[in-house]
C-alpha cells in the first residue's frame, strides 16, 4: 500500500502519490487546491489509473507521518530540510 506490491501499481503506491503531491506544493495550497492540481497533473502526465480522494488523503497522511508536510491555517506546505539541521 505504501510501496508498490503485486496488487498496488507503482503509480498508485502511497509514496508515489505523495511525491506527486509534493510536486504540486510549490507554494502553500488548500487541500482542495492540491487535490485539483494533482488530478490535472496526473492527466497531463498520462497516469491512467484513477486516484480516489480517500487515497489522496492517505498519501497526505504518509507525508505528514514522515514529517514532510504541515497543515497550518488550512494551508498545506512542504517542510524543507536543510543539510545543517540534518547533520545535528
Amino acid at each position: 500500500m505504501i510501496t508498490p506490491t503485486k496488487g498496488i501499481a507503482p503509480d498508485r503506491a502511497l509514496l508515489a502519490i505523495g511525491a506527486q503531491i509534493a510536486l504540486q506544493l510549490d507554494r502553500p495550497l488548500t487541500v482542495s487546491q492540491t487535490w485539483s492540481r494533482l488530478r490535472e497533473w496526473r492527466i497531463g502526465h498520462g497516469h491512467a489509473s484513477p486516484v480516489s480522494f480517500g487515497w489522496f488523503v492517505l498519501a497526505l497522511d504518509v507525508l505528514h507521518a514522515l514529517g514532510a508536510l504541515e497543515l497550518t491555517d488550512d494551508l498545506l506546505t512542504l517542510r524543507r530540510a536543510d543539510a545543517e539541521a540534518i547533520e545535528r
